[in-house]
């Protein structure tokens, strides 16, 4: 049985890790459209720190497979991401200088999560299933402390300190990181590595990365332009920061309870649920853009359009990627999540002057109807049954 220790650090490092993320996605926008840069140039910059996810994810997991040093890598990235920050300070502030430090810092943080997975998997073992939720809550946390904290802080100094507050906390993070060990169930170096091709060709596999495109695309507009958008209806940083906070909440509930789901009903039909729930959210997003109390519960349903789909392919990876895999196959996914998040991003900041951000959620919403061409492709049974 896996120590409190352990699980205790693994919780502490989500929590800074996602204390980053917290503080930098609802507020990296807002701090671009406060130097000067217009909405097109923000969906070219947001993406640009998606768009290494084409490629970096599968070059840090060959690395993390290859060497077996999934830790160190791990540390390597959070230090960088640090430097990054700093760096800001010193270079111009122009597109060209911004776009090229956006490029930098999401090649390293492209590193940490999918390989810090992982490691969260090697170490719970066989418990994984029991404590993998209750583990990954603690990022969930730790993005609900920092929008709130960052989000007053912003109440009363200026949106230019944002690049101090992310230097800090990843300093932090990169600290923390040193009190967990290489995960010892975790394969060592390989000289040869078995391909994942015949993986990705499994209509199971190759059915769900699909889906998690198009769903990830539809994402898009939120992860790069929600709070812009709010501001635009007439929020203040502090009510953005809230209503990031409930969407993080209401993930954290579903890790805590998604076993209920997932043993009751079909992994099919868990995904279906996704799906239909994502659509209704963004396309009431777009409706009632003005009504604090509507966006509120849009942000609950993030339980379904994120919480839940993340633990599903959690499953998908951990079930179809053998042991030596595992790098490659958590890269797939964030590199499919790069590319889709990425591709909507541009197309969202292109049209968004033209059709209006209330236009553009109503069309991400439509657009998860697309993913129900490949739903007969999972298995209608539960995961107790697979």
């Amino acid at each position: 049985m896996q120590s409190i220790s352990i699980r205790t650090k693994l919780g502490g490092f989500y929590f800074f890790y996602y204390s980053i993320v917290g503080t930098f996605m609802p507020y990296w926008s807002l701090y671009l459209e406060h130097q000067g840069f217009s909405f097109q140039d923000i969906g070219f910059l947001s993406s640009i720190a998606l768009i290494t996810r084409f490629f970096a994810p599968m070059v840090w997991g060959w690395i993390a497979d290859k060497s077996g040093k999934r830790m160190l890598l791990v540390r390597i990235a959070t230090w960088m991401e640090a430097c990054i920050w700093f760096l800001i300070f010193i270079i111009p502030n122009n597109f060209q200088s911004i776009a090229l430090l956006m490029f930098i810092f999401s090649f390293f943080q492209n590193a940490i999560l999918a390989q810090f997975e992982g490691v969260t998997l090697f170490w719970l073992g066989d418990q994984r299933a029991e404590y993998y939720g209750k583990v990954r809550k603690w990022g969930s946390i730790g993005f609900i402390v920092a929008v709130f904290v960052i989000g007053l802080i912003f109440e009363v100094i200026a949106l230019s300190w944002l690049p101090i507050l992310l230097l800090c906390i990843s300093f932090l993070a990169f600290i923390w990181s040193f009190s967990i060990k290489e995960p010892t169930e975790a394969p060592k170096s390989q000289k040869n590595l078995e391909s994942i091709l015949p993986i990705l060709k499994k209509p199971v596999v190759a059915a769900f990365f699909a889906i998690e495109f198009i769903l990830l695309f539809s994402h898009a507009p939120f992860y790069s332009f929600y709070s812009n958008f709010l501001a635009q209806e007439g929020f203040n940083t502090s009510q953005i920061g809230l209503l990031w906070a409930v969407g993080v909440i209401a993930e954290i509930m579903m890790f805590a309870y998604a076993n209920i789901f997932i043993q009751k009903f079909s992994f099919r039909y868990l995904v279906l649920t996704c799906l239909i729930l994502t659509g209704i959210r963004w396309i009431i997003v777009g409706v009632f853009a003005s009504h604090f109390m509507v966006q509120f519960f849009a942000q609950m349903i993030h339980a379904f359009s994120f919480g839940l789909f993340h633990l599903l392919a959690m499953q998908v990876i951990f079930r179809n990627f053998n042991l030596a895999q595992q790098g490659r196959g958590q890269a797939f996914y964030s590199t499919v999540w790069g590319m889709s998040v990425a591709s909507g991003s541009i197309l969202a900041g292109t049209y968004w002057s033209i059709l209006s951000g209330q236009i553009i959620f109503i069309l991400a919403g439509v657009l998860t109807l697309l993913c129900f061409a490949f739903i007969r492709y999972l298995p209608n049974k539960t995961l107790t049954e697979l």
